[in-house]
């Protein structure tokens, strides 16, 4: 123990003699503030508060919702539980959002990030061309009965304008837009694997195979017919064709 102690206090007497000499050096001078310009300090603050959300903004304010839900219901349809694994899942709908919001993503690049790289705009600008971005795709693909929800709820009237609609009432609108669509196309995607495992059970049962799990006779069968209608293709092609 005395040893530590020791230790500690050569250690605490460094540093102190370290600060002293450094605060020593000509021309060093510490700033608590002052002196700087108190827009710029908060248009940076706000820069990264929209950074730390900006995992939440991809998730909901994109396409990257329906097409995650999609593809899980097309996993859980064919009843192979964790195949693909959610990595991948996960990876290829990223990818498909990329896709699917590329012409959201050049817009907000040549009107606001590349200008504000080249300094002829300021971070409000920049964030003002990424909001209007993502409302026009946000717009396009939200129901007016989902906004009127919010409007009934908090009582305020409807405007008659979308673009009047503020994003605290359009976000999450489209968020139950984009959650009722994917469900939508998931109870589609269910109905051939969920007529396949009927009729697998009629005959199990029928042959007085009653013990035998039916999911485990019909899980070959869906593979085959995924495969063989290039199931993959299909419902990619589907859940692109569903955002035009």
């Amino acid at each position: 123990m005395t040893f530590a102690k020791l230790i500690v206090s050569l250690l605490t007497l460094w540093a102190g003699s370290a600060f002293a000499q450094s605060a020593q050096l000509p021309g060093v001078a510490i700033n608590f503030g002052q002196g700087t310009n108190l827009v710029d300090t908060i248009e940076v603050l706000v820069l990264f508060t929209v950074l730390t959300m900006a995992p939440a903004i991809v998730i909901l304010c994109t396409s990257f919702t329906r097409i995650i839900i999609v593809l899980s219901f097309m996993r859980q349809a064919l009843g192979t539980q964790n195949l693909p694994p959610n990595q991948l899942l996960i990876g290829f709908a990223m990818f498909l959002s990329i896709f699917v919001m590329m012409p959201t993503g050049k817009v907000v690049y040549e009107n606001g990030i590349k200008p504000y790289m080249a300094k002829q705009i300021d971070t409000t600008q920049a964030l003002t061309v990424l909001e209007a971005g993502l409302r026009g795709f946000m717009q396009k693909h939200v129901r007016k009965n989902d906004i009127g929800l919010f409007y009934e709820v908090s009582g305020e009237v409807i405007p008659n304008d979308v673009n009047a609609v503020p994003l605290h009432y359009l976000i999450p609108a489209f968020i139950i837009s984009e959650l009722k669509t994917a469900f939508q196309i998931g109870f589609l995607l269910y109905i051939p694997f969920l007529v396949l495992d009927m009729v697998v059970a009629s005959v199990l049962m029928a042959m007085g195979m009653m013990m035998l799990p039916p999911m485990l006779v019909s899980m070959p069968f869906k593979l085959l017919l995924f495969v063989l209608v290039d199931g993959w293709a299909l419902v990619t092609g589907s859940i692109l064709r569903s955002f035009n």
